[in-house]
This record gives structure tokens, sequence and C-alpha cells, in this order.
């Protein structure tokens, strides 16, 4: 069996579309329809569902040949990256897949990493946490930062590294100027600029209104992107919630000069468990493991939760 017949049939899966994974794998689109047809041939069985012009999908047999054949590349991916380890190194494209909300933290996790590896690419690709577990379930990605204690993760390994809290950030000069912390009650009267509804953190945020009394909070605006939410509040007309990690970018807690403040969201007072996950495979591939001993070498939850130590 030619492995480059199963990369082809996976980018084709993925893509879900010739042209599209015959340019992903750089070859043209007869080749890549050759190759499945071959694969198909030598396997005895139909992958994919040709009752019409355009791609249509996967047979019941094309799925479950998928799902070996990521695992194939998986190893064939993890055995090139254990021969160049022991020639000259750690090296090679580790793609790692971060929640918005978790955007911050990336650098604690990443520069010790890069530095113990410097022959190593690191590809961070910003992914809602279903497209984490996705992406993990599917070989697309080597590790994600996700929550790990709100919805379920399956199939991974799991290394908590910190508790994310939550700020209210709007416009200085507002009603809260002052104010040591705010109720999700109260936040929720001021216009909201949030993320969407296919994030995690909105998620977890529109729980928080609820269980603190604020069951339907007025949003105006949902973005994907907590730049843009940032953005917004500094536009002097929004307000926000945020994870507390976001201090960190915003230079430590905004004060009025910055044209906003922020202010610790309470009743409830809630904290979320934020961490690295991996593919459930044993043994680890070795660009993976090294960034689970990184990960695990550095207290991120210590220096995190010294950025609320001034708040307090």
């Amino acid at each position: 069996m030619n492995i480059r017949h199963l990369r082809y049939f996976v980018a084709l899966a993925r893509e879900r579309n010739h042209a599209r994974a015959a340019s992903s794998c750089n070859v043209t689109q007869p080749t890549l329809s050759e190759a499945v047809r071959q694969l198909e041939h030598e396997l005895a069985v139909p992958l994919i569902d040709r009752k019409g012009p355009r791609f249509q999908g996967l047979t019941p047999e094309g799925e479950r040949v998928l799902v070996w054949a990521q695992r194939i590349l998986a190893d064939e991916d993890a055995l090139g990256q254990e021969l160049s380890e022991m020639r000259e190194g750690l090296s090679g494209s580790l793609r790692f897949g971060v929640i918005p909300a978790a955007m911050p933290v990336t650098p604690l996790i990443t520069n010790p990493f890069l530095t113990m590896h410097p022959l190593v690419t690191l590809k961070i690709l910003s992914h809602t946490s279903i497209e984490i577990q996705r992406g993990l379930d599917d070989g697309t990605l080597e590790a994600g930062l996700t929550y790990l204690d709100n919805e379920p993760l399956k199939n991974v390994r799991l290394l908590p590294l910190y508790r994310e809290r939550y700020m209210l950030l709007t416009p200085s000069g507002g009603p809260f100027d002052g104010r040591l912390g705010v109720s999700w009650r109260e936040a929720a009267r001021l216009p909201l600029c949030l993320l969407t509804r296919d994030m995690q953190n909105r998620r977890i945020v529109e729980r928080l209104f609820n269980e603190g009394g604020a069951a339907a909070p007025k949003v105006a605006l949902e973005t994907n992107s907590v730049l843009a939410l940032v953005a917004h509040v500094s536009s002097g007309r929004w307000s926000s919630v945020i994870p507390h990690t976001f201090l960190r970018v915003l230079g430590g807690r905004p004060e009025a000069k910055a044209g906003f403040v922020a202010i610790p969201l309470l009743e409830p007072e809630s904290a979320q468990t934020v961490g690295l996950v991996l593919n459930e495979r044993d043994p680890l591939p070795p660009l993976a493991r090294a960034l689970l001993k990184s990960a695990r070498d550095n207290d991120l939850s210590k220096e995190l939760d010294s950025d609320l130590l001034p708040l307090h």
C-alpha cells in the first residue's frame, strides 16, 4: 500500500473537494483521483460516494479506512520525528490549536519550548474548543490549549495549567469607576459585545450571567475575535467580559487614561480550568511529548495568578 495514496485520500476527506485536496497535496486533480481509485482497487472496497458529479462524501467503508489512514500517517510522522531527533535533535512542525480566550498565555508555553528545541517550527492556530477536539481526532493538530472541565473532552491526555477568571472591561467614566468588583447582574444592564456562541467562552459567560440572576443580558454585538472586543470597548460605547489573562496584553489593569477599566466580576465568582490537551496515543510523538514536558516544567498557574494580586 502506497503511503502517498493514503495521504491523498485523507486530504480529500478533509477538503471534501477534489481540486482543493489536490492543491493541498501539491499534485494535479487527475493524479489525486487516480491515486484514490488505486487505493480502492487495493482494498477492494468503494471509498468515495460517486452518486453525483461532485464529492458526496465517504462510503461506510471509506469512513472506516479514514480512521486507519489517519493513524498510519500520524505514526509515519512520529517515526520521522524520532529519527530526526536521533540525528540532529528534535525538529519538524507542530500544529498547536488554541482557543481565542487563551491566546495571551501561549508565549508562556511556546517560548520555553522553542528555546529548548530551536529546530522546531510551531504553528499556532486559533480554533474553537470543538475544532481542537476534531483536530486531535483526525491528526490535523498535535496539541491544543483549551477548557478542560466545562464541556467533556474525549480520547485526550490532559495537563491542567491555570484557572481562568473573568473581568468586566468597560469604558472609563462609566457607572462602575472606582469599584473593586461588579456583579454579573449589574454587568448585564450594560450594552455588551461578546464572543460568538460557537466559542466555549461565550457559553461559559452566558451560564455565569444566568447563575448571577441575569438570564438575558443585552448583547448587541458578537465577534469571534477578542481583539475586536477590546477595540469596541475602547470606542467608548460598549462593555465586554474578558478572561483575566488579557490583562497581560493590556499592560496590566487598564486605568482611565487607556479609555477603559477592568473590574473583577463577582456573584458568582468563577474560575475555569484551561490546559494542554494531546491525543491519547502511546507512545506520544516526540514533538507532542516535548511540548508536554516543557509545559509541566513551567508553573503557569503561579505566574498568571500573580496578575490578579493588585486587584485585591
